[in-house]
């Protein structure tokens, strides 16, 4: 182990010991370590600075902005209402209605972040229509969109489909197709548990009042003037466009961010959100708090440290040939590792970690890669894990106790599920 890797180590092990402290703002801790990291030469200028231009970075406040439009105008209450009227006043059917129609979205948009942002706003409104605390309820919807992303045979499935295709080309499985039905076949049970238990189990384990202060009230709408007719209805319209056109983002050959772009800069111009107000609807706190995140992956990823775990798996799979063994192991490192770097990073490590290990043992990749993808998935403890967790922490106001404790069950379940239903539908032997 080179001294770099030891010192980014002790940085990262510093990190995490403040935000669980939480005696300095996150955000401090955050741009701290990121200072530390370059200072220690375990990141360039590049690598410290590039999650300020990062696509998600972008993406996440420009998705705010697009909420806070679409929060303003008549429709978030008339779908609050009509939803409280056809489920007859109940706030638990509501919600239900809610985390289907999450599981659905994050099926067709290849973003959890994108899709939390799309619900957020919807289900913030029918907690405070019904004096429900939003804290209780937020974390189970946004752990919906990150877990069930992917495993109906949708655009999101066929796009990652493809992405370990073109991983099976790359090392040695010649011939060997990755079809998009199979997240569906190997995973579908872990899509219901994660719904049921946001529905039954979720919020029992939030905490009851924010912890930390909710960045943006989203009742905020009501204490500003009233939008025009025309005005309400061009919120609306850009709203929906927006989010068909991220969507279709592949057809349209544009890239998610700048779809976003697009449409937060048409609320500003057409007067939906003022620009004071726009502004101040960007979290600002934990978009640093993001970017801090993303220097200290790639301070690990540079230093070696993913590659180190990666050696370590490798070692520890040795030659077993038990199918749950094998399963559990490589669920679970990426698991832990997705806690601290970004999920899509940890996919892109790992699978072909996978296939390598595959290829020495002469086993079948298919369930083994589905339970890698599903270990980066299962991402939502920590704010560095995927944007979405962010996201959740300013509507929630929760810090990172908060998320542990709120997630720890689903993150005990989960595994389980995944990997004796997947193994045993998709063996390695």
């Amino acid at each position: 182990m080179s001294p770099q890797m030891i010192i980014c180590i002790v940085i990262f092990v510093l990190t995490l010991l403040s935000y669980i402290l939480n005696k300095i703002p996150m955000w401090v801790t955050s741009m701290l370590s990121l200072s530390a990291l370059y200072i220690t030469g375990s990141i360039d200028a590049n690598g410290a600075l590039s999650g300020f231009a990062n696509t998600n970075t972008i993406l996440m406040a420009t998705m705010f902005v697009v909420a806070a439009g679409f929060r303003r105008t008549s429709l978030v209450d008339t779908m609050c209402s009509g939803l409280m009227k056809l489920t007859g006043g109940s706030f638990r059917m509501a919600y239900l209605g809610y985390l289907l129609l999450a599981a659905l979205l994050t099926n067709f948009i290849a973003s959890p972040m994108v899709v939390y942002a799309i619900i957020a706003p919807l289900l913030a409104a029918l907690c405070d229509k019904t004096n429900t605390s939003r804290t209780k309820y937020m974390f189970p919807m946004m752990v919906v969109c990150v877990a069930c992303c992917g495993i109906l045979p949708l655009p999101t499935a066929i796009q990652m489909a493809s992405q370990f295709t073109g991983f099976f080309e790359t090392y040695g499985f010649k011939g060997m197709i990755f079809e998009p039905t199979y997240f569906f076949i190997g995973a579908w049970p872990a899509m219901v548990v994660t719904v049921l238990w946001a529905f039954f189990m979720g919020p029992k384990f939030t905490p009851s009042e924010p912890i930390i202060p909710i960045a943006t009230k989203l009742d905020s709408h009501h204490e500003q003037k009233k939008l025009s007719p025309t005005v309400d209805k061009l919120g609306i319209i850009i709203f929906f466009v927006t989010i068909l056109a991220l969507i279709f983002s592949a057809q349209l050959k544009q890239p998610t961010w700048f779809i976003a772009l697009v449409g937060s800069l048409m609320m500003v111009l057409l007067g939906v959100v003022d620009n004071r107000s726009a502004l101040r609807d960007i979290p600002w706190d934990m978009l640093l708090l993001f970017v801090g995140a993303l220097a200290l992956g790639n301070a690990l990823t540079n230093t070696g440290a993913g590659q180190a775990i990666g050696n370590l798996l490798a070692t520890a799979v040795g030659g077993t040939r038990n199918n749950y063994i094998l399963g559990a192991l490589f669920f679970t490192i990426p698991f832990i590792v997705t806690q601290f770097m970004l999920n899509r990073a940890v996919s892109a490590v790992f699978v072909p970690i996978c296939l390598l290990t595959c290829q020495a043992l002469g086993a079948n990749p298919i369930g083994l890669i589905l339970l890698v993808n599903a270990g980066s998935l299962t991402a939502f403890m920590t704010p560095m894990a995927t944007p979405a967790v962010a996201m959740c922490m300013s509507d929630g106001g929760y810090d990172l106790k908060a998320l542990i404790k709120s997630g720890a069950t689903i993150s005990i379940i989960l595994p389980i599920v995944y990997v004796f239903y997947t193994m045993t539908v998709f063996p390695a032997f």
